[in-house]
């Protein structure tokens, strides 16, 4: 293929200098990423101070504005991308998806219509028929590319909302939700957080909440009861990947159980879902397929920029019906969908052309290998630390999440201040099953046995720390 033409002297020359200048930096702060400490040196407020706090009367030249840029916020970062990073469910980028998110900023395309912006929107179509294959999801589901995981969990439930009303006769678009029957909003009981959240946007109220086993799955037995107990339209929330275990809902029995009742399924997917692309780890998301709508993240295990989280919706109709406005000035496509009908705006960038880089380049190959290499990963590191005296391993390590924890509290919480202040890894305290844990979430693509060691070894050198002081 031919390179593009130089672009005219007088267009270029104001972008040239000031793209190198923040090549530069870019590629300095990449290099320094795998061996930097990985939390933030600087608080916020010492970044601003940096930055400088008053609007200047005269403008600075850009060039100047890009160093001060770079140089005041890089004691305020965070590592995210580094392969020691654990602290969350965050992926570190890819280089070919970094490289496509600069075409994307360079392009400037508003991807919300099909005939105005086909370029972006035939990879965004191409890459959203990838997933639906890659994840063995309904071949005609519709796929929208959004914000993140609480956004596609509210674009999914939008669709289910208006869908179980308008089966029950109420017209949302119309009537509004006032006087309309009640939703039954039904969760397990170790959901993850931002499911609430999507819900309290959506005017669904406090959902109800289905006990969990010791793994944090639903349990489908009190699911059965808790269908059985009311009657009306109700959604039914699934997991796949507790946060804290890694746990995988049994959706076979589930969904089942639930569609018996006439429920709209939705599954939270958010880092799990990618179990699906794996021969070796299906038998996890096993009966998935069933569900009405799946919601997951681009930006965790796929490895692509924030922010890319992924809305599938296998319903297209209630997805349109619940997302889509029209206007004369909005020149529609009369053959498919347009991208604004699957998400909540109208205006956004081509977020999903990273994610078709990121396919073309793995290949389906690739994606296994990827998906199974956190996996191996996350069991390399509960190995090696569930050798370390006093360290306990509380989850059975399925998919990516570690839970760990010391002999009481206290001494969890300072293991995970010490790995802090040390800075080689990042791995955060949360509460589960009544106690203290440091949580490891395995996100990265770099994140291979050679990271895992040295993570190992800096949770050995944080332990002893621990013991010493006691």
């Amino acid at each position: 293929m031919a390179r593009p033409a130089d672009p005219p002297s007088d267009f270029a020359s104001n972008y040239e200098g000031l793209l190198e200048l923040a090549g530069r930096h870019a590629r300095s702060w990449l290099a320094s990423v795998p061996e930097r400490s990985v939390p933030p040196r600087m608080g916020a407020d010492e970044v601003a101070d940096r930055l400088g706090r008053d609007l200047p009367e005269q403008g600075e030249p850009p060039a100047e504005v890009i160093d001060r840029l770079a140089e005041g916020v890089e004691p305020g970062l965070m590592a995210m991308g580094s392969p020691r990073f654990f602290g969350w469910v965050i992926g570190g980028t890819q280089p070919v998806a970094l490289a496509a998110d600069w075409l994307v900023s360079t392009w400037d395309q508003n991807t919300g219509l099909r005939t105005i912006t086909p370029g972006v929107v035939a990879a965004e179509e191409i890459a959203g028929a990838w997933l639906l294959d890659l994840l063995g999801l309904p071949a005609g589901s519709e796929v929208g590319f959004v914000t993140g995981a609480t956004v596609a969990q509210f674009t999914c439930m939008a669709a289910a909302r208006d869908e179980v009303l308008r089966r029950a006769g109420w017209d949302v678009e119309t009537q509004g939700m006032a006087g309309g029957p009640a939703i039954r909003f039904i969760v397990g009981e170790e959901r993850h957080g931002t499911v609430d959240l999507a819900g309290r946007y959506l005017g669904l109220g406090t959902p109800i909440a289905v006990p969990a086993d010791d793994d944090g799955r639903i349990r489908v037995d009190a699911l059965r009861t808790t269908l059985a107990a009311g009657e009306g339209p109700a959604i039914v929330l699934l997991q796949a990947g507790n946060i804290h275990s890694g746990a995988f809902d049994d959706f076979a029995a589930a969904i089942e159980v639930a569609h018996e009742a006439g429920a709209w399924v939705h599954v939270d997917g958010a880092f799990g879902l990618w179990a699906a692309v794996s021969p070796r780890l299906r038998h996890l998301t096993g009966g998935l397929e069933q569900a009405d709508s799946w919601s997951t993240d681009a930006h965790k295990t796929l490895n692509v920029p924030y922010d890319c989280g992924i809305a599938i919706v296998r319903h297209a109709q209630a997805m349109h019906r619940a997302l889509s406005m029209h206007a004369s000035y909005l020149q529609a496509t009369e053959v498919g969908a347009d991208p604004h009908e699957k998400v909540p705006e109208l205006s956004r960038r081509a977020r999903g052309v990273p994610t078709w880089a990121v396919l073309r380049s793995l290949g389906r190959v690739g994606v296994v290998r990827l998906v199974e290499g956190l996996a191996d990963a996350a069991g390399g590191i509960a190995e090696g630390v569930g050798r370390l005296p006093g360290v306990d391993v509380l989850n059975d390590v399925v998919f990516t999440q570690v839970c760990i924890a010391l002999d009481d509290d206290v001494a969890t919480a300072e293991l995970s201040e010490r790995l802090w202040n040390e800075g080689e890894v990042l791995a955060m305290t949360s509460a589960w099953k009544g106690r203290t844990v440091v949580r490891f979430s395995v996100s990265n693509w770099g994140t291979d046995a050679a990271q895992v060691a040295r993570t190992v070894a800096a949770v050995e050198r944080a332990l002893a720390g621990v013991r010493g002081a006691r």
